[in-house]
């Protein structure tokens, strides 16, 4: 054998095994999805027929807060998920901070589906790194056989002695702020530093109070009956009505707390290209419609709204008013270091 195709033979030999390997981890990462998303957000059975109709696994992980989202996706470095959905203010956070890569919108037909209303946001405008998945408000909710509907109206309500231990809050440090902060009749999305401190201060007035934080689902407390007055997401409230507890959903008259929740691909995924075909997906009006129907939350997703049953259409807890709309408050980022103020206060209110 010539010692050329001796030097060929060695580095087939040698470097085979590694091409090999590469492949079929390139392989792996092609059919494999790892979605991070809340809890309860999209059914099982329509991830299952994603991953029938393409073949593409989907590795679904959960977590019940923004901020140990934001954590997590921190943590991974070289390894990391290829589709999350995060809240409003976090979208803007992590675009700047480098954690999520423009989104190819001409690779999700199914965009042209979505509600204008709810595009060219300022958090991210044209939608360059995120698309709307779900969306919905923050509002008081009681159970009408323990508490009189025609007393509640206000955030303020929240603090009245009355109410001792008696409270479920949402664990969301933004969400507890800003319904201090609309209380007090100061900007829900301020950066000013004394507006936040006033709010603290009042906060600490409301914790005695408070029994439970959640964020995984603010409806359980209501259906376990550990609660009957609280923070409740509109999603949450109507589920909880659609099992028969008697839990009214009021919007206080300073105005309720909105949010939404997009679609972002971290810098770091692996399948890029198979986390578009989820998002356009899912974004087709039969699937919007089945996931919206079982969650219990608002789409963004115009055609998918008319595919759901006129009860929840016309339901004006899911699909408020703009009247009702337009009185509250859209989450928005802040400037960082607020955010971390509001980190150190939100833990020090919860030790209290």
């Amino acid at each position: 054998m010539s010692l050329f195709f001796r030097l060929i033979l060695i580095i087939f030999i040698l470097f085979f095994p590694i091409t090999k390997k590469y492949l079929n981890n390139t392989k792996s990462y092609q059919n494999t999805i790892f979605f991070y998303n809340w809890t309860e957000y999209v059914p099982q059975e329509i991830l299952n027929e994603f991953t029938k109709k393409t073949g593409i696994k989907i590795i679904y992980s959960t977590y019940e807060s923004n901020e140990s989202m934001y954590a997590k996706l921190k943590t991974y470095k070289k390894q990391s998920y290829d589709l999350v959905i995060p809240s409003t203010y976090f979208v803007e956070k992590m675009k700047n901070e480098g954690m999520i890569q423009k989104i190819e919108k001409k690779k999700i037909p199914n965009f042209s589906n979505l509600d204008p209303r709810f595009l060219n946001k300022s958090f991210d405008l044209n939608n360059e790194y995120s698309i709307p998945y779900m969306w919905g408000a923050t509002a008081i909710g009681i159970n009408t056989n323990k508490i009189n509907p025609n007393s509640i109206n206000s955030w303020n309500d929240l603090w009245k002695p009355k109410y001792y231990k008696s409270i479920s809050l949402i664990d969301d440090a933004k969400e507890i702020f800003q319904m201090s902060l609309i209380k007090l009749g100061y900007p829900g999305n301020t950066n000013n530093i004394h507006y936040i401190e006033k709010a603290f201060i009042d906060l600490k007035k409301l914790m005695p109070n408070v029994i439970s934080f959640n964020s995984d689902n603010p409806g359980y407390p209501f259906i376990e009956g550990s609660v009957n007055i609280g923070m409740i997401w509109n999603g949450s409230a109507y589920s909880v009505q659609k099992l028969g507890i008697p839990l009214k959903f009021i919007w206080p008259k300073e105005g309720g707390i909105f949010w939404m929740d997009s679609f972002v691909i971290p810098k770091n995924a692996k399948n890029i290209q198979g986390a578009l075909k989820l998002i356009n997906f899912l974004l087709r009006p039969d699937i919007a419609a089945k996931i919206a129907k079982k969650t219990g939350f608002s789409t963004p997703n115009l055609k998918a709204k008319k595919l759901l049953p006129l009860d929840m259409i016309h339901n004006d807890i899911l699909y408020p008013s703009d009247e009702i709309i337009n009185k509250g408050v859209w989450q928005n980022n802040i400037h960082v270091n607020i955010s971390k103020k509001y980190e150190i206060y939100f833990q020090k209110l919860k030790n209290l």
